[in-house]
């Protein structure tokens, strides 16, 4: 299906885009376009603006801090992170980029926007959720720095404002990660996913089960599955997979995600 007649805006600055945000209650943010432009052509969402946020360089780019801290700009593609030397200071994040959708995907969309997308079936959710990341939002007002286990509020919806942009994604050093997934073949959306990481106490976020990535921690690999069973998920049932399935797998995948966090 064709899109309807938008007005498209491409700002040369954070502030610019800023600016066109506010000025339109039906603007709307564009970074890869991988989701935006999808819905768009479905009619299932009509923004009267498009605001390009592809020519804003100070949204891009990967550095890694002396302490093994990553800065990572929203607009950098899953690409060029999988690319990037600096990442790898993080393998997991190349690790799971790797495996969303396919090559003509991972070239064109965002870390930022599959973030702020905040589908239930995206895979960084719950690997930023877990690996305890921090995201910067910028607004009229200024900067405000939200952990990852804040961030998402619900079906997509994050605590990104109308008129404000995520612009700086903050992981902190670490490299004992793991994560699994079941998905639509192999290319497909996840039904379950899990993301695990180990500092001290395993952290292990479950995404699919539920509006938000579900978080839990426990001690060891070898109560994960207790852990989750106490949480009492009660994920949707859809065309895909049961609700008692996908509880299931959320035992199963957080139990692989956790032990390959710890080296198993």
């Amino acid at each position: 299906m064709l899109l309807r007649e938008v007005e498209y805006v491409k700002p040369s600055s954070i502030a610019e885009a800023l600016t066109n945000l506010a000025a339109n209650d039906g603007a709307r943010a564009l970074a890869g376009g991988q989701t935006l432009i999808n819905v768009m052509k479905a009619r299932a969402a009509s923004p009267d603006v498009l605001v390009d946020l592809s020519g804003l360089e100070e949204l891009k780019g990967i550095e890694l801090g002396s302490d093994g801290t990553l800065s990572i700009g929203p607009m950098t593609t899953y690409t060029e992170l999988m690319d990037s030397a600096e990442a790898r200071a993080r393998p997991i994040l190349g690790e799971v980029c790797s495996k969303i959708a396919d090559v003509q995907v991972r070239n064109r969309g965002t870390i930022g926007g599959n973030l702020c997308a905040n589908d239930p079936t995206n895979h960084l959710p719950p690997l930023m959720a877990a690996i305890g990341a921090e995201l910067t939002i910028t607004g009229a007002g200024g900067e405000r720095t939200v952990p990852a286990s804040d961030f998402f509020l619900g079906v997509y919806m994050t605590a990104v404002g109308q008129t404000e942009l995520l612009t700086r994604i903050t992981i902190p050093a670490g490299k004992h990660d793991g994560f699994a997934a079941v998905t639509l073949g192999v290319d497909g959306t996840c039904i379950v996913n899990a993301a695990a990481s180990m500092n001290g106490s395993l952290r292990i976020a479950i995404g699919c089960v539920d509006a938000v990535p579900v978080l839990i921690e426990v001690e060891s690999p070898d109560t994960v599955r207790a852990a989750v069973r106490a949480a009492a998920l009660h994920p949707p049932d859809d065309v895909h997979a049961s609700s008692e399935y996908r509880a299931h797998l959320a035992e199963v995948l957080a139990e692989r995600a956790a032990r390959q966090a710890v080296g198993e």
